[in-house]
């Protein structure tokens, strides 16, 4: 089903359900789905530039919570993270550590890279062979840097 027919059914469950944060959510995602939409009608966004577009809002709602968390809003930063957790229901299943550290390893046998010059070049095999998985740039990005060190 493709992502904004189900965020269409996710809504009006939530608005039956009166369920304000998952509604505002829905509502979030489906605004930036229509926005990405209008800027080029004529090019269908495709399921990659949707995942990326749920990846973005997950980080933006990361950034906002550890803001909130700094400023001593802790209401704030908590509604932040079930925002996240909402949003990250519309993404494919995570990557374990174990899959991240067997495909960095992966990729570094087919690379060939022995240093952090070459960090990119790995991350980029890395992150192939994890297609179809929601990955965390960050945490694949340590685990490449620390195995080349």
């Amino acid at each position: 089903m493709p992502l904004i027919d189900q965020l269409q059914k996710d809504l009006v469950a939530a608005m039956k359900a009166k369920e304000e944060l998952k509604l505002g959510a829905i509502r979030m995602i489906k605004t930036a789905l229509q926005k990405a939409l209008s800027v080029d009608p004529s090019k269908p966004l495709g399921e990659a530039g949707e995942q990326q577009l749920l990846k973005s809002l997950v980080k933006q709602r990361i950034d906002a919570s550890e803001m909130f968390r700094k400023g001593g809003r802790e209401e704030l930063a908590d509604r932040e993270d079930a925002e996240k957790l909402i949003i990250e229901s519309y993404l494919p299943a995570s990557a374990s550590e174990e899959e991240i550290l067997a495909a960095v390893e992966a990729a570094l046998g087919e690379t060939g890279a022995t240093s952090a010059k070459q960090m990119g070049l790995v991350i980029k095999a890395a992150t192939a062979k994890l297609t179809g998985k929601t990955v965390d740039g960050r945490l694949l990005s340590e685990k490449v840097k620390a195995r080349l060190q």
